[in-house]
Formats: structure tokens, sequence, C-alpha cells
């Protein structure tokens, strides 16, 4: 079976879902996608497992009104025309709402549930404003997730970039590897290759939180994109009931060290509306991500980050020397910054 076949076979609706996996469920306003080749590891794995919970749909979406709508602030820094422009040297770039899989703990849940303007395209305009902002000299595809889109289009994509003079890095970040890692195909690492020759560096970052996922045909997946010289990093979501434990975290982010895969985010959750159910305090995360700077070596160890609410941008989460402080943080803008404990 192909990815592309697997993907539109993929299981969509409630009843689907009760179907394949012989069981009742919660109703969920949200959307519900899941390939039936990963459902299938999903109910290997059982109920009580790390890919359960974190693709399966859970009463607390809908019993759970707290949360934020917007908890990074797209809305804030998005210029139209699939831009996102929250760092002065970067811009987010979302050209698919389409997704591998729906994440129940989502940040852009409610975003892309609503289909909401910020994922308007245009993609005339978005060249514009690059060319207009000459300090932007980082592309950051994301989405949705832009592996979702044909070899072909995303060339074209890349084409336009480098067109741009400013423009010297692209980076991918996608959970498209882990869910269906088919569509790393030959096609694609040519696509990649040919990145780093009309960027400075070209860069993919996969989305990947527990060791679970880490099976033999994702790491097959993963091992053809380094052994062609690509740039592989990996993001992680501290989540409750899925990762958060200190020898948890450390065995994923050692295994992805031994495959050539860079640690580079562990995100602390966002306060996301229908997720916060997975969320903890700031002093939570703090007390499982210390204890990692003795059992893991700098170079396999991610930085620990938090979004600040409103969109102020990430900031790190930790301070080592003390890391039970009272829980305000300093943003780029010297304003003291309360987090939700």
């Amino acid at each position: 079976m192909t990815w592309q076949s697997d993907f539109k076979e993929a299981i969509r609706t409630h009843e689907d879902l009760e179907l394949f996996f012989e069981t009742k469920f919660p109703t969920t306003h949200y959307p519900l996608f899941i390939p039936k080749s990963f459902a299938e590891k999903i109910k290997i794995h059982g109920e009580n497992s790390p890919l359960w919970k974190q693709f399966i749909p859970q009463v607390d979406e809908a019993q759970n009104t707290t949360g934020r709508l917007d908890p990074i602030g797209d809305k804030t820094h998005s210029k139209g025309n699939q831009l996102i422009h929250r760092y002065q040297n970067r811009v987010l770039f979302t050209p698919t709402t389409v997704c591998p899989v729906i994440c129940r703990y989502c940040f852009r849940k409610n975003e892309l549930a609503a289909k909401d303007e910020l994922f308007n395209q245009n993609f005339t305009e978005a060249k514009k404003y690059l060319i207009e902002n000459p300090k932007i000299n980082e592309v950051v595809f994301t989405g949705g997730d832009p592996l979702i889109l044909s070899n072909e289009k995303l060339a074209g994509f890349l084409q336009d970039f480098s067109e741009i003079e400013s423009i010297h890095f692209v980076r991918f970040h996608t959970r498209t590897p882990v869910i269906l890692p088919s569509r790393i195909d030959e096609g694609f690492l040519a696509l990649m290759m040919s990145a780093r020759v009309l960027f400075k560096r070209a860069m993919l970052m996969i989305h990947i939180n527990h060791g679970d996922e880490l099976d033999a045909e994702v790491v097959g997946a993963i091992n053809l994109l380094t052994e062609a010289g690509i740039e592989v990093y990996s993001q992680t979501v501290l989540l409750k009931g899925v990762n958060d434990s200190t020898e948890t975290l450390a065995e994923l982010f050692l295994r992805l060290a031994e495959i050539k895969v860079t640690p580079y985010y562990l995100h602390h959750p966002d306060e996301a509306l229908g997720a916060m159910h997975f969320h903890m305090s700031l002093e939570a995360g703090r007390r499982i991500v210390q204890p990692l700077h003795d059992l893991l070596p700098g170079w396999a160890l991610p930085q620990y980050v938090i979004d600040i609410p409103g969109g102020e941008g990430k900031v790190p989460a930790l301070n080592p020397e003390n890391f039970s402080f009272s829980g305000k943080l300093l943003n780029r803008q010297g304003i003291l910054t309360k987090i939700t404990q």
C-alpha cells in the first residue's frame, strides 16, 4: 500500500473508529483522522498506552472548557497569506491545513477545526511579504503538515523561496515520518537533497513524543534521511499521562541520538482549549526535566521551552540553578509574564 492510499483510507468518523477498534468511544466536536496502518499500531499497544492517549478521542476534550483558542498567539502574528511572523529573522509558512493524523493535544486544534482564515492561501502575497522584509532569512514549513503535499508541490515552493535573495534556510516541521513512514520515498529524499543546493541549509524537524513511536518502520524511514546526509532534528511535547517521567524522556532522547536525530525542542504543553487534560504546571515540568541534565550529554538534551500565552514566543522553561522559582519568566521585551502554575 502506498502512503497516499493509506492516507485516503484513514479512519475519519466516530462510527469507523468504533468499528475498527470494536469498542465504544466518547463523542467530541473535534475532527478525527487516523490512518489504518497507524491505528493497527495503536490497537497493538492498547488503551493505556502512550499511542492510544495521544490519538484516540477522550471525554476530557468535551468536558474541560478551560484553555485558550489560540494559546501561542498565531493570530496575533499572522500576516495573512499563509505566513506567521513571530520572530525577526524567520517566518512560519502554512501551505496546508491537512495532517497525517489528528493529535488530541494539538495546540492548533481549534484553528484547524474551524478552518481559520489564518490558513487562507495567497502565495503571491506571501512571496511579496518576504521580499519586502529582507531581515527574514528562514522559512519554516508547518501547517497542518507540509509532507502531506506532493513532492512536486513542495519543490515548487522551494524553487520560489530560493529566488528570494534573503532566504538562506528552510525547515520542515512534520509528524508524517512517524505516522506514514513510507512517505519518505526516493522523490522526497531527492527533494531534500536539492534543497541543500538551493539553500545554505535545509532541515527536517520530526515531531515525536514517546519511544513507542520509534518502531522498525519509522527508524527505517529516518535512516533513509540521515544516510542521505539530511539534517534531522526532533521536537517533543511534554504531555501529562503520556511521557511525563524523566526516565521516559531520557530513553526517547537517547534513542533518537543513536539514530542520528538531534533532540532540539522539548515543549511545555500549551494551554489549548480541548487539550488541558494533557497540561501540567511549570513546576511539575521542571521537576521532570531537570534530572535529564545528569542523565544525558548536551548533544542529546533538547531545549526545554514554553510558548508564552499571547504570542511573545518561546523562552527557556528551566532555570537549572533553581528550577522551583516563582514561575515568572522574562520575555524578550523585559516584561515579567505570569505563567499559570
